[in-house]
């Protein structure tokens, strides 16, 4: 109850400090490319029910929905803003949002897509469906895209067993040290 008060009381601080970069990142995207200003992709949550998670969209409207991980060429699909947004991490800021809403948590593992099924079943096997999923994790700031889905699941397992609210905040605190140096972002 208190992680989740935390995070409705971070996620409106938060949207009031970000305010006026999410404006600009907003019309920047709108006035760079076609197609709406959110990209809505579709993620598994708490007890793996699917939930529509928001971000500005980094990529064009026509990209297969699957992770970007496993397209050919990623970089054909970005939008002329998109691979800015996406090393700053900007694009992540409507995720606030998922925050308020309940969807997400501030500190937990990254949400999956819901055609990530190896990741999906590796994490329900573990247990690790039955804690919210969050804007930043364990596994983010120990590699983010350059790890495998086991190496993930393992960092996501060893969270599962040491959440606390001091673990959380220390992960924060190495988030926001790997946006600033644009770490472990490979597109």
């Amino acid at each position: 109850m208190i992680k989740r008060f935390m995070d409705i009381i971070g996620s409106i601080l938060c949207l009031i400090i970000f305010s006026v970069p999410l404006i600009f990142v907003a019309l920047a995207v709108k006035l760079t490319s076609k197609g709406p200003i959110l990209h809505w992709s579709e993620r598994i949550g708490l007890h793996s029910i699917p939930f529509y998670m928001p971000k500005f969209r980094s990529m064009q409207v026509d990209t297969p929905q699957v992770a970007t991980s496993l397209l050919l060429n990623p970089h054909e699909f970005l939008t002329p803003i998109g691979s800015f947004i996406r090393k700053t991490s900007l694009d992540e800021l409507p995720q606030l949002w998922s925050i308020l809403k309940g969807d997400l948590s501030f500190v937990g593992p990254r949400p999956a897509l819901y055609n990530e099924y190896e990741w999906l079943d590796l994490r329900r096997l573990k247990g690790i469906d039955q804690i919210r999923p969050g804007l930043t994790g364990w596994a983010q700031v120990n590699g983010r895209d350059s790890l495998s889905t086991l190496e993930k699941v393992r960092f996501e397992e060893e969270y599962l067993q040491r959440q606390s609210l001091a673990f959380d905040l220390y992960i924060i605190w190495l988030t926001f040290i790997k946006v600033v140096r644009r770490e472990g972002i490979s597109h």
